[in-house]
């Protein structure tokens, strides 16, 4: 009876990263990206880079422990803000990403171009 458990996880714990590939994939494609982009490490956060305006050397950020957080969080702001939507759907995407990265991606929110680009926010370096 263990085993079943174990093989009902895994089956479940598959179809879960399936699923959040699919969401990367469909927002990057929605933004003019290559969705298979979503699926290869460290080169995602590149593209992701791109969709919202942010320079490349930001993906270092993203190493940096506890600076790492505060990174995603206005990275989520600023994709949101690219997608036409709020900071406060921002947010969401960086706290409850499991409920707002799905609604981003298959609802009808179209890519306007990168947020943190046309704000003027991104530094000249």
């Amino acid at each position: 009876m263990e085993d079943g458990l174990g093989f009902f996880g895994l089956i479940l714990y598959l179809a879960f990263i399936a699923f959040f590939i699919a969401v990367g994939w469909k927002i990057f494609t929605k933004a003019g990206k290559p969705g298979w982009a979503a699926i290869v490490p460290i080169y995602n956060i590149f593209v992701m880079m791109e969709v919202v305006g942010r320079p490349a050397w930001w993906v270092v950020l993203f190493l940096i422990p506890f600076v790492n957080f505060v990174v995603a969080i206005l990275v989520s702001i600023d994709l949101a803000k690219s997608f036409g939507k709020s900071a406060g759907f921002g947010i969401g995407l960086a706290f409850l990403g499991i409920i707002f990265a799905p609604i981003l991606a298959f609802g009808d929110a179209q890519y306007q171009g990168p947020a943190a680009a046309n704000s003027g926010m991104t530094p000249a370096i």
